[in-house]
This record gives C-alpha cells, structure tokens and sequence, in this order.
C-alpha cells in the first residue's frame, strides 16, 4: 500500500496534511507519527480517504490553566463512583510500589474523594495515620464521610505544605494529580520537606508522550474556529515525560528508586460516557473554559470523532502513566 502525505500549512495550533489511501470499505483511526511533538490522528469511511487535520495537542495543553472554580455536586459524586474503577486502581498499584506498612504517617496529596486513602488507611492501621488534603472543597466533603481515628481530610495544596512539621511523614504520594500542577518543583521542594529522612514519595501521573484518543481529539477541535479564540482560558494539563520527572525529581534532592511508564487502555460504552468521565476527573475543566452555548457544540463535536475509536468492548483509550519512587536520602 503506498501512502503519500503532504503537508500545506502549519501554524502554532494546526495544520493540514493531504493523503490518498485505498482500503477495504469499513471506519478506521489511525495515529501518524512525525517530527512534531503530538498525536497526529487520521480519519477515513468507506474505501477512499481524502484529508485529515492535525494539531499540535501538547502546544495546545501548555497554553491552557486549570481552573478550581469549576467543580460542583454533581461532577464530585460522578467522580466518586468513577474513579473507584479508574484512578483508584491505578493508585493501589502506585502503593504498592511504595511498600507501606503498618505504624507509618502517610499523606496523601490531591486525595480527591478519599478513596485511596481510605484504602492506605487500612494499611498502616491504628498506629499509624492518613492525611489526604485536596484543593476542591466539594470533594473534601466527600472524603470526610469515610474519617475515622487514622483518617482525616482537610482542603490544601501541594504547592503549600507549611501547615505539617519538617520531617513529619514516611510516605507522600500523588495518584493522577501531578500533572494537574502547572508548576512542579516548589511542591516536590515541600514534599522533601515533610518527609522524614529515608521517606518516600510515590507519583502516578500523566506521560506527556502518550497522549490517549480523548485528548488527542479535544485539542484538535479545540483549535477550530469559533472555539480557537478561547484557548488559554481553561482545559489543560501539564503533563512530563519520564526524561522530564527524572530531572525534577533530581533538581529538588531525590533519589529515583523506580521510574516507568506503563501503558494502559480503558473503555468506556459510549462516547458521553468518554466525555463524562473526562469532565468529572478533570473537576469541571475538559469543556468548563467555553461558554455554554459552545460547550455543547463542542461536545458534539467531540462525541462524532470519538465514534472511530469504537469496538465490540466500547470505546478505546489507549494513554500510558508515569509510576515513581523516590527516597529522600
């Protein structure tokens, strides 16, 4: 089969390649890979494919900010009953890396609504303890029906930690949180801080280079028109490689015990539900920055794309995380 792709535009945002392709009649995605940094993703129905865009996703996420005044009742109850299947599992493998034991003072930062370290709490048992802290209130409140005597909650942020002693825990961990910090090394430098000597941190974040299907396809229509001219409002994350992670875990004094990516795929039935459990994960930032009248447009948009990426299981996304162990030494 020979393909032929030219390229007639680029601009920061996006671009427009062209390609003729002969295949057998049936809907099919694939992902190109080239020069650029990003997702290049093609589309084609039938037995003749003609145009594909394609934008720079990671361009696109570096210019967004994160928005904390977003969430409500409704996104931080879909997380709850979400996440128990997503992100939770995700952490328990993070935790396990970190070989907690009982007696130990752990602190879980960006502990969402509680359900890892409820899990973690009944690890270190009675002698020891779990602080979870999370910047969304409404998630808190959440957590803090599951408090018990070596559980609590409270509203805090990774990028200030003043309110713990020096040296006042053996284990902190982030699950899929860090790459929602646009900056990285002033909280790794408090997590340092409030490590005991020998404690380690554990992370489960976002590769930067493994972009799944959702983002890929949200930045793509972001960068249309009448969309485009909200960018930089909302949205995004701060995603790292590992080559990245290694160096701020470097910078700011740690020891990398482990360091990996592991690729993961996930399903959803449908594509509301792919969308659905973005906006609940993301509290409120995968669509929040648009006015509403785009939002739904947007989500329209975005629905028909994702249909290319269904299978008998539903629809696929394929992404991969980063899992790190540190020591502080």
């Amino acid at each position: 089969m020979n393909v032929a792709v030219s390229l007639n535009r680029i601009d920061p945002y996006c671009g427009r390649a062209s390609l003729g392709i002969i295949l057998c009649s049936q809907s099919l995605a694939i992902g190109l890979v080239g020069p650029f940094r990003g997702d290049y993703t093609a589309y084609w129905e039938g037995s003749i494919f003609v145009s594909f865009d394609f934008f720079l996703g990671e361009r696109q996420e570096s210019m967004s900010t994160v928005s904390l005044t977003l969430d409500t009742q409704e996104l931080a109850h879909h997380y709850e009953q979400i996440s128990a299947a997503h992100q939770f599992k995700a952490g328990q493998i993070l935790i396990g890396e970190l070989a907690i034991v009982p007696g130990e003072r752990v602190l879980d930062v960006g502990s969402g609504t509680g359900l890892l370290a409820e899990y973690v709490a009944g690890l270190v048992g009675p002698a020891g303890s779990v602080i979870g802290i999370d910047p969304l209130p409404l998630r808190i409140a959440l957590a803090r029906d599951k408090e018990r005597a070596n559980l609590s909650f409270k509203v805090g942020s990774a990028d200030n930690l003043s309110e713990f002693p020096a040296e006042g825990f053996d284990v902190v961990y982030l699950n899929a949180v860090f790459h929602w910090l646009p900056e990285k090394l002033e909280p790794l430098r408090q997590i340092y801080r409030v490590l005991k000597k020998g404690g380690r941190l554990g992370l489960s974040t976002g590769s930067k280079e493994h972009s799944n299907q959702l983002q890929t396809i949200k930045a793509r229509v972001l960068a249309r028109e009448p969309y485009r001219r909200h960018t930089g409002l909302g949205g995004g994350m701060y995603r790292v490689s590992l080559g990245e992670l290694q160096s701020l875990l470097d910078q700011t004094g740690f020891e990398v015990q482990k360091i990996a990516v592991q690729p993961h795929v996930r399903y959803h039935p449908t594509p509301e539900a792919a969308i659905e459990f973005a906006e609940a994960s993301s509290f409120g930032n995968f669509l929040g920055h648009l006015p509403e009248e785009l939002r739904t447009a947007a989500r329209e948009e975005i629905t028909r794309e994702l249909e290319y990426f269904r299978t008998p299981e539903g629809i696929r996304r394929e992404g991969a995380r980063i899992i790190a162990v540190a020591i502080k030494p």
